[in-house]
């Protein structure tokens, strides 16, 4: 039967509530991510940085460009103007160290929870279970066009598989995350998305599942999404060659030679580039914040000695370090973060100027 033959019975006349929507409580409008574009367009100057980062940070990925890929900033955002605090000192630090590092800030807007907890800066943007996701788009959008507009490319988690359309145009760097590397989902948005994506190794610390995500991302992929203007429809992608795996430890830090001696060999192995971005948090710091000076201090000492298969970096960084708990009623700290603990920016300075020095080594002992 041809799927635009009409039934006999008018669907009219039954009663399908029993069946469908039955745990759905509301629902509500959603803004199209064309008209959220329309109201905040991207400036020429803002369009041509996000274009010459990307590129850029190609470049590094394909070993065209020596210096090292740094993704450093808060673990969530939560306010704009904190953000923005962060990212004026971030910016005089990026262009300090820009012939050794390519300092991209740390943008994320979307948490994924163990269980439950806050969602994130789109999700729930004020903080209070409200969920104004209309809000938190626009919020979202006018903070990368204001990072943006100092002159600093962001880098952000997908972790939800609509939000990109409402801002994937001004992110230069892109990561999925643990808990996401292995979603077959993720891995076809990463295939279709317009910059390089960091993929990270599972929650156990199992590689493989990163490296099966790489090739899944270069290869082309058609799959069901939601267009720029609202409307439901089947994207057919070209497959992205800029993509690397991230390490980010496990049941154990995974950050050593031997990890990344390990990890290249599992590339290599997939006819992969044998490279690897390392986030000094999470697991490789065994979720001590402060650990994550020590763990940067020693992939520096790899890449000094003259590792070039480590080309990026990741740190959470805040204006102050630290943590603290949402509690309804009771003010904030300023700056600090309210999910993973931080180090301060006061901490970070001499962890980049460090990373900044090992390059410089590294270039050393390659041209020697």
């Amino acid at each position: 039967m041809s799927i635009h033959t009409h039934p006999a019975t008018p669907l009219s006349t039954r009663d399908t509530t029993r069946i469908d929507d039955t745990r759905i409580g509301a629902v509500r409008p959603l803004i199209t991510p064309a008209l959220l574009q329309e109201w905040l367009p991207v400036p020429e100057a803002s369009l041509s940085l996000v274009e010459r980062s990307r590129a850029a940070i190609s470049r590094v990925l394909q070993g065209a460009d020596d210096r090292l890929i740094v993704v450093v900033g808060p673990c969530s955002i939560h306010d704009h103007d904190q953000a923005m605090d962060y990212a004026r000192q971030l910016k005089l630090q990026a262009d300090a160290l820009a012939d050794d590092l390519l300092v991209v800030m740390r943008v994320y807007f979307e948490k994924p929870r163990t269980t439950v907890g806050w969602k994130g800066y789109i999700n729930d943007p004020h903080m209070d279970g409200s969920f104004a996701i209309n809000e938190g788009l626009e919020m979202a959008r006018r903070l990368l066009l204001d990072v943006l507009d100092l002159g600093l490319p962001v880098g952000t988690e997908f972790l939800d598989l609509l939000s990109p359309q409402f801002i994937s145009d001004l992110v230069s760097w892109g990561a999925i995350g643990a808990r996401t590397t292995e979603s077959p989902s993720h891995r076809q948005l990463a295939s279709g998305l317009s910059c390089p994506v960091g993929f990270k190794n599972g929650t156990d610390g199992g590689i493989k599942v990163a490296t099966d995500a790489i090739q899944a991302a270069q290869a082309q992929h058609a799959f069901m999404g939601m267009t720029k203007m609202g409307q439901a429809a089947i994207f057919e992608t070209r497959g992205n060659n800029d993509c690397h795996v991230i390490l980010r430890g496990g049941k154990q830090p995974n950050y050593s030679k031997a990890d990344v001696d390990a990890a290249c060999a599992l590339l290599k192995g997939a006819g992969l580039r044998e490279q690897v971005m390392i986030d000094v948090s999470h697991a490789n710091s065994s979720k001590q914040h402060q650990r994550q000076i020590t763990v940067a201090a020693e992939v520096a000492q790899q890449m000094a000695a003259g590792d070039q298969r480590i080309t990026g970096l990741m740190i959470e960084s805040h204006l102050h370090e630290g943590r603290q708990d949402i509690v309804p009623g009771t003010p904030l700290r300023p700056g600090v973060s309210v999910t993973d603990a931080c180090i301060s920016m006061a901490q970070t300075v001499p962890v980049l100027e460090g990373l900044a020095r090992a390059v410089r080594e590294r270039r050393k002992a390659r041209n020697s």
